[in-house]
């Protein structure tokens, strides 16, 4: 029989059964309706393609399992994942405390310790570590304003001046660069918090 026309139900147990193709036909059959939830919901494609991918990851994982109800549709039980996973999402971006750089703002304000312990310098070294590694990623000239103001130390003025642009630029470079590195954060599931 032609894979199109098979129906859910025929190519989740083929699927289950040992045909790894079968669930290929299933995310190409429903991808767009998926994503296009998915999407209308975050407004943002980088952490939509994160959450389409956990949701099949999720569907695998759960079809694998023999934890798959057959009474259901399977495109109403891929959405209702799609939709917890949003769900997810939200609540924890909303724990996120956003920071917002000034000339009076420090980051080691924020991650400081009273009396630091021999697990609290691990969790802080393997932090700082995993920060290093996340701004590798960032732009040339975001990294660069990044590093003036907390590793150097300076101000937004003299950032803007070193590097030949404005204030503006200087700031909105660092607002990127922080906006990217939670984006990063979020891909590498990563836990900055100390």
């Amino acid at each position: 029989m032609c894979v199109q026309k098979k129906s859910d139900q025929q190519l989740v147990s083929a699927f289950i059964s040992g045909d790894t193709l079968a669930i290929e036909h299933l995310i190409l059959r429903y991808k767009d309706k998926i994503f296009s939830f998915i999407i209308s919901k975050v407004r943002d494609e980088d952490i939509a393609n994160d959450i389409f991918q956990d949701t099949f990851i999720k569907v695998i994982n759960t079809l694998r399992a023999g934890r798959y109800n057959e009474e259901g549709k399977f495109i109403s039980w891929t959405m209702r994942i799609a939709h917890n996973l949003v769900i997810d999402h939200f609540r924890k971006t909303a724990r996120v405390r956003m920071v917002r750089p000034n000339d009076d703002f420090d980051i080691f304000d924020v991650i400081s310790d009273v009396a630091p312990s021999a697990e609290s310098d691990m969790v802080r070294s393997q932090v700082f570590e995993d920060l290093r590694n996340l701004i590798t990623y960032l732009s040339v000239e975001q990294k660069q304003v990044l590093e003036m103001r907390y590793y150097a130390g300076m101000s937004f003025k003299d950032i803007a001046e070193q590097c030949d642009i404005s204030i503006n630029t200087a700031l909105g470079r660092m607002r990127y660069a922080i906006i990217n590195l939670r984006k990063l954060q979020q891909k590498h599931q990563l836990n900055l918090s100390l």
